[in-house]
């Protein structure tokens, strides 16, 4: 019997909270599972789970050879890295997440960059719009667009994004631009659910967080596919301002109701704090978080502020 071995999939069994959960979380046949927990008993001659169809529970010993796994394994992994070199050099793999878009707008141009400063460093991107555990799914290092929870992880705060409200010159000319966020009760728009809760949007109304009622004529699970519809002609949408960046420039989108935009969203690194930083991340830190916080800062600079040009006094006029 691999002890070692055993002893993870102990950890995986407890954390995953079943048998089976555990099984798919390894990638492992539910019968090895079984038979690994089975062997790790019989060797320490006690019973570390109680099993039943409904729960999994630990008993008294079994919850201190867990905190006891733990951290044996824990130090297993400091001195797999210290002998590795990667408190001496970066090397080594990190594994990252990130949100689908602006993983491939601006963190993969920075990472290009980074993994040609240093060849003994690998990296294993995971672009998704879900929030990994970084303690569980063994992530090095994760992007995140929003408000943090209070947590044990450190974060590093790279920027803001705005969430901004849109729609093509097409549909403006036709049904009028919103002056106030109210106006859109009456107006078409295209429901991304990341940012809508219901068939509301929220917005800032004289300093305070406001929920709009808004009449969704489509619902889509993509800021992309919310992009596309509004840029058709569907109606009005609302997403971060990164998503819209290039359908703004080709004036294919026009901004509204900027003065009532709720507060920007934070984008900071996450990364989780357990003593000496390997190398392969202080470096990753190091390098892409200036180069980071400048692309957001020019992406906002460069960001259509919405004039009220000839064109626009034109279509309210037209509407009134």
């Amino acid at each position: 019997m691999n002890r070692l071995e055993s002893m993870s999939v102990l950890l995986a069994v407890v954390d995953a909270g079943s048998l089976s959960a555990a099984s798919r979380r390894l990638g492992m046949p539910l019968a090895t599972v079984s038979r690994k927990i089975s062997e790790l008993e019989a060797g320490l001659k006690t019973q570390l789970l109680i099993r039943s169809t409904r729960q999994l529970t630990l008993t008294e010993s079994g919850r201190g050879y867990i905190a006891a796994c733990r951290r044996i394994l824990e130090d297993v992994n400091e001195a797999e890295r210290a002998a590795a070199g990667e408190y001496t050099e970066p090397r080594g793999e990190l594994i990252m997440t990130a949100p689908v878009v602006f993983g491939r707008l601006h963190l993969l141009p920075v990472l290009t960059e980074f993994l040609q400063a240093y060849p003994e460093v690998s990296v294993r991107l995971a672009l998704g719009d879900r929030n990994f555990n970084l303690l569980e799914d063994h992530v090095d290092l994760a992007l995140r667009i929003g408000t943090l929870p209070d947590s044990g992880l450190i974060a590093t705060q790279l920027g803001s994004l705005r969430r901004v409200a849109c729609a093509s010159l097409k549909y403006l000319s036709r049904r009028g631009i919103p002056e106030r966020v109210q106006d859109l009760a009456s107006h078409d728009c295209v429901s991304f659910d990341l940012f809508a809760v219901g068939d509301t949007w929220r917005f800032q109304v004289d300093g305070a967080d406001a929920v709009v009622p808004i009449r969704p004529r489509l619902t889509v699970s993509t800021a992309e596919g919310a992009i596309d519809a509004a840029v058709a002609g569907l109606g009005v949408t609302c997403v971060l301002s990164y998503q819209v960046e290039s359908a703004l420039r080709a004036g294919d989108l026009k901004l509204i109701l900027e003065s009532f935009e709720p507060a920007p969203l934070p984008v900071s690194f996450l990364y989780a704090s357990q003593g000496r930083l390997p190398l392969k991340l202080r470096a990753l830190l190091d390098f892409a978080t200036p180069r980071l916080r400048a692309r957001l800062q020019k992406a906002a600079a460069a960001l259509p502020t919405a004039p009220r040009t000839r064109a626009t006094r034109r279509m309210r006029s037209r509407r009134r």
